[in-house]
């Protein structure tokens, strides 16, 4: 059964590039070559805010990847909620934005930090090669870190464990 995955595309890149437009074209590139690598195991799915760039909404498919570009007035992260809420299935969530991942796992969905993907897509590369992820205090998440946990500090927690589960199949 193929793992469903919705990926929040500039999340995963960061905006701070001179060509955006070539760097979402390498993203889809490198997504694409990664579904062949993983003999298309997954039903990816990529979301762009088209806002920034004036665009209607947008669906394609290209090389086995689904793209989506977010309309006027409406973000990259209102398409990935209304996905997930209207699908009624589990899908693994790449974000590193922390309302997206509080929402995946409000509809019984496994949020995936942009960084642990990102060395899943990019496997043996080094710091200077690995994929520029942008960090914004207000949405990033590491809820790992944030809470402090109960009971034995060497067993995963409940989420830990649905990471982990998750980024195995990745």
């Amino acid at each position: 059964m193929a793992e469903k995955i919705i990926i929040d595309g500039y999340n995963l890149i960061g905006t701070y590039h001179n060509d955006l437009r070539a760097q979402r074209t390498k993203l889809i590139q490198d997504l694409s070559a990664y579904g062949r690598r993983k003999g298309f195991l997954h039903d990816m799915t990529l979301v762009f805010d088209g806002i920034r760039e004036g665009f209607n909404k947008t669906q394609t498919a290209i090389g086995g990847l689904t793209v989506i570009y977010s309309g006027r007035g409406e973000s990259a992260d209102e398409v990935i909620k209304e996905i997930i809420a209207r699908a009624g299935m589990k899908y693994i969530v790449v974000s590193s934005d922390r309302a997206i991942a509080s929402f995946a796992w409000s509809k019984d969905c496994t949020p995936v930090r942009s960084e642990d993907f990102s060395r899943k897509l990019y496997p043996g590369a080094t710091a200077a090669d690995a994929v520029y992820i942008e960090n914004d205090d207000e949405d990033d998440y590491d809820e790992r870190a944030a809470a402090k946990k109960k009971g034995n500090p060497h067993v995963l927690s409940k989420k830990e464990k649905m990471i982990k589960q998750a980024l195995d199949k990745l």
